[in-house]
C-alpha cells in the first residue's frame, strides 16, 4: 500500500515518516533478509538443491522493489552488493517471475556506480535465446543502462581539453563498448531485434497474455499510467457501445470486455520498439558500428521501419492516444512523441558518413539519383550504384521522402523539427553528391527550410543551428541550389532577416557561413556562363564576396572561442576561420588577411587579444587533429580541401619566425605577444 501510495502521489519526495512500515521492515534486517532467502539455493552445496516456489520468489521480489521505492539507500545498498546483482539476472530464465525481477534490475542499474559487465552474467547467450519477443523487449530497457556511455547527455557541452586528457588516460575500451561487444557476439541477437522493431501490431501475440501482463504491468511503468489507461479506454467504449441502437449494445458490450482495444495494442507496441530502437542507435554509434550496419541491412530494418511508418510511427494521433499520467499529448515524454525522436535519432546514426544511407530510398529513387548524375554528366556515386535493391524500401516512397513530407507538414513550434533536420542533413554528409542535393531540391527542401528560418522567424537556438547545418550540406558546391535561393530571398528585406539569423548566434551558423566562403571560392574559378550569371545575381553570393564581410566574420569567429571553452559543439567555428585563411591562402592573400586582423584589434584598441587567442587555438588544433586516433576525412569530405594543405596552412601560420609574412607573430607587437603559456586541462 505504502508503494502503491509513493507512486500514484507522482512521487513525492519520500520521506521516512510518511512510509513507517517500509522503513520499519529495512531497518530491522527485512531487506538482508530477503535477499539471503533468494540467494539460498545457490549458496548450498549439497547435491539436490533447494528450490524456492515462484509464488515466493516473487513476493520476495515485489517486497523488495517496493521497499526501494520507498525507503531512501535501498537501491544503493543492493546495487553494491556484485553478486546479488548477477544472481537476478537467473532469475529472469523463469517466465514467472520475469516481469518483477526486470523490473529491480532496472531500479538497481540505475543507481549502481559502476556500470556491470555483461559478459559476468552467468549463460548470457543461453538466457536471451530463452526470452520471447516480449521480454527481449523489457530486457532492452535493462541493457540501454549498461551500453550507454554514462554522462553522454551532455557530450556536447564537455570541453575537448577534457575529453583529451580524459582519452588519455583512458586508452582502453570502456565498460559501455564492451558490453556492446559482447552483446554483438550472441548468437542471432540484432536480428531478433530488427524482427522486434519491424513487426506490425497485428502479429503481436493473441489478448489474452497481454491482459495477463497487464495485470503485472504495474511494476514494469508505473501503477497510475495503467489504471489510467484501462479506465480511458473502458470509458471511451462504454460512451461507444451506448451510442449504438439498443439491439446491438449487448453485442458490443461481449466483444468488447474479450478484444483488446486497439489503441492499447498499439501502445504496448510503441512502448517496445522505443526499448529495442534505442539498443540498435547505440549500436550504431559503437566501435562496432560497420558489423551492426551491415546486420542491420541484411535483416531489412529500413524497409520494415518504412512500412511501419503511417500506421505506427508517425500515426496521426487519435483521440484515445495513451498518455502517461499526469502529462499531455504533446509533452516531450509521452511514449509517442518519444519513439518519433528514437526513430529519427536512429535514421541519423544510420545514414551518417555511411554509404548504406541509400537503403532509405526505393528503387525508383535510386534509378532517379542516377538519371540526375546523367543528365548532369557526372559520373555516378559508387555508392548508388553498389547499393543492394533487394534491401532497399519498398513501396511508392522510401523513408527518406516519407520523413520530407511530414517535415514539411511539422508545426513552427514542434520539438521533432531539430531532429528531422539533423536526420536529413546526416543523409547529406560526407563527401558533396550533386544527386543527393538535387533529389532533395527538387522536393523543395530549401524553400521549406527557408520558410522557417526568414518567414515563421525560428527563435529556437536548437532547430536554427540544425537547418544551418542543413542548408549548408544543401547548398555546397551546387550552383542550382543558390539560384533557388535567390529565387526565394527576392527582397532586400527579406534577406536582412536571413542575415540577422546568421549573425545573431555564429555558433550554430558557421557551417553554412562555411559552405557559401567555400561554394563562392569554386565558382569564382570557374568559366561557365550560368555560374557566372547567379554569381552577379544572388545575394548571399554578392554579400560574402566583399572582403570586409569576410573578414568580419572572421573577427567574429575567432573572437567567440577560447582554447578553455572549445567543445564539440563550438570546434568548428575554428575549422571555419581556418577555412576562410586557407581559401586566402591559395590567393596569396594570407598576409593582407593577417594584417586586417592586426588593424581590427588597434580599431578596437585592444592589440594582440584576437591573434594570441588565435595562436593557441591553432596550437590546441594540432593537439586535437594530429592524433592518430582522430578521423581527418570529414574535414576533408566537408571543405574538398586535403588535409595536408589543413597540415601546412596551421604550421605556416604558427611559424615562429618574425620575418615571414605569413605567421601570426609577425603581427603582434612584442609588448602584447602572449603565446608561450601552456594551456592544460585547467
Amino acid at each position: 500500500m505504502e508503494a502503491m501510495a509513493f507512486v500514484t502521489e507522482d512521487r513525492k519526495a519520500a520521506q521516512e515518516s510518511t512510509f513507517p512500515n517500509t522503513y520499519t521492515f529495512d531497518l530491522f534486517g527485512g531487506v538482508d533478509l530477503l535477499v539471503e532467502i533468494l540467494m539460498r539455493p545457490t549458496l548450498i552445496t549439497q547435491k539436490k538443491k533447494q528450490k524456492i516456489s515462484d509464488d515466493l520468489i516473487k513476493d520476495c521480489l515485489s517486497i523488495l522493489y517496493n521497499t526501494c521505492i520507498c525507503t531512501e539507500g535501498v537501491t544503493k545498498r543492493l546495487a553494491e552488493r556484485n553478486d546479488f546483482v548477477l544472481f537476478l539476472f537467473t532469475l529472469m530464465t523463469n517466465k514467472k517471475t520475469f516481469l518483477q525481477t526486470a523490473t529491480l534490475i532496472e531500479d538497481i542499474l540505475g543507481v549502481k556506480k559502476e556500470m556491470i559487465q555483461l559478459e559476468d552474467i552467468p549463460n548470457l547467450a543461453s538466457l536471451v535465446s530463452s526470452f520471447d519477443q516480449q521480454q527481449l523487449a523489457n530486457f532492452c530497457r535493462i541493457l540501454a543502462v549498461t551500453i550507454s556511455e554514462l554522462d553522454t547527455g551532455s557530450d556536447d557541452k564537455h570541453t575537448l581539453l577534457a575529453k583529451n586528457a580524459q582519452q588519455k588516460k583512458n586508452l582502453c575500451p570502456s565498460r559501455a563498448e564492451v558490453n556492446q561487444a559482447t552483446l554483438l557476439n550472441i548468437p542471432g541477437f540484432v536480428e531478433r531485434l530488427c524482427k522486434l522493431a519491424t513487426r506490425k501490431v497485428s502479429e503481436t501475440t493473441g489478448t489474452s497474455n497481454f491482459l495477463q501482463e497487464l495485470e503485472e504491468w504495474y511494476t514494469w511503468l508505473d501503477n497510475a499510467l495503467v489504471l489510467d489507461a484501462l479506465m480511458r479506454v473502458a470509458n471511451e467504449e462504454a460512451e461507444q457501445s451506448s451510442t449504438e441502437s439498443s439491439d446491438e449494445s449487448g453485442l458490443a458490450n461481449t466483444s468488447t470486455r474479450t478484444q483488446l482495444p486497439q489503441s492499447m495494442k498499439i501502445m504496448h507496441e510503441i512502448m517496445y520498439k522505443l526499448e529495442v530502437l534505442y539498443v540498435l542507435c547505440v549500436l550504431l554509434m559503437g566501435r562496432q558500428r560497420n558489423q551492426v550496419h551491415k546486420l542491420i541491412a541484411e535483416f531489412k530494418l529500413i524497409p520494415g521501419l518504412n512500412n511501419l511508418f503511417d500506421k505506427l510511427i508517425w500515426r496521426k494521433h487519435s483521440a484515445s492516444a495513451l498518455v502517461l499520467h499526469g502529462h499531455n499529448q504533446n509533452c516531450d515524454c509521452s511514449p509517442d512523441i518519444t519513439l518519433k525522436i528514437q526513430f529519427l535519432r536512429l535514421l541519423q546514426s544510420f545514414s551518417d558518413h555511411h554509404e548504406n544511407k541509400y537503403l532509405l530510398l526505393n528503387s525508383q529513387e535510386l534509378n532517379e539519383l542516377s538519371a540526375i548524375s546523367l543528365k548532369a554528366n557526372i559520373p555516378e556515386v559508387d555508392a548508388v550504384v553498389n547499393t543492394d535493391r533487394s534491401l532497399v524500401c519498398d513501396g511508392k516512397r522510401g523513408l527518406l521522402t516519407r520523413l520530407l513530407q511530414v517535415m514539411k507538414k511539422e508545426p513552427a513550434e514542434s520539438s521533432f523539427r531539430f531532429w528531422q533536420a539533423r536526420a536529413v542533413e546526416s543523409f547529406l554528409r560526407g563527401a558533396t553528391s550533386y544527386a543527393d542535393q538535387m533529389f532533395l531540391l527538387k522536393r523543395g527542401l530549401l524553400e521549406h527550410i527557408l520558410y522557417c528560418i526568414v518567414d515563421s522567424e525560428c527563435k529556437s537556438r536548437d532547430v536554427l543551428q540544425s537547418y544551418f547545418d542543413l542548408l549548408g550540406e544543401l547548398m555546397k558546391f551546387n550552383i542550382d541550389a543558390f539560384k533557388r535561393f535567390n529565387k526565394y530571398i527576392n527582397t532586400d528585406e527579406k534577406f536582412q532577416i536571413f542575415l540577422n539569423q546568421i549573425n545573431s548566434s555564429l555558433v550554430d551558423s558557421n557551417m553554412l557561413v562555411r559552405c557559401i566562403t567555400l561554394s563562392l571560392d569554386r565558382f569564382e574559378n570557374q568559366s561557365d556562363i550560368k555560374v557566372a550569371e547567379v554569381l552577379s545575381e544572388c545575394r548571399l553570393l554578392s554579400y560574402m564576396s566583399q572582403m570586409s564581410m569576410r573578414m568580419s566574420f572572421l573577427f567574429r569567429l575567432i573572437n567567440i572561442i577560447h582554447v578553455q571553452t572549445l567543445t564539440q559543439e563550438n570546434v568548428s567555428c575554428l575549422n571555419t576561420s581556418l577555412v576562410i585563411l586557407m581559401l586566402a591562402r591559395r590567393k596569396d592573400k594570407l598576409p593582407f588577411y593577417l594584417h586586417t586582423l592586426q588593424e581590427m584589434e588597434y580599431t578596437e584598441k585592444y592589440p594582440g587579444f584576437i591573434l594570441n587567442n588565435f595562436h593557441s587555438l591553432l596550437r590546441f588544433w594540432q593537439q586535437h587533429y594530429l592524433n592518430k586516433d582522430k578521423d581527418s576525412t570529414c574535414l576533408e569530405n566537408s571543405s574538398c580541401i586535403s588535409f595536408t594543405y589543413w597540415k601546412e596552412t596551421v604550421s605556416i601560420l604558427l611559424s615562429p619566425d618574425r620575418t615571414s609574412p605569413c605567421a601570426i607573430v609577425s603581427y603582434i607587437d612584442e609588448a602584447y605577444m602572449d603565446i608561450d603559456r601552456d594551456f592544460t586541462e585547467e
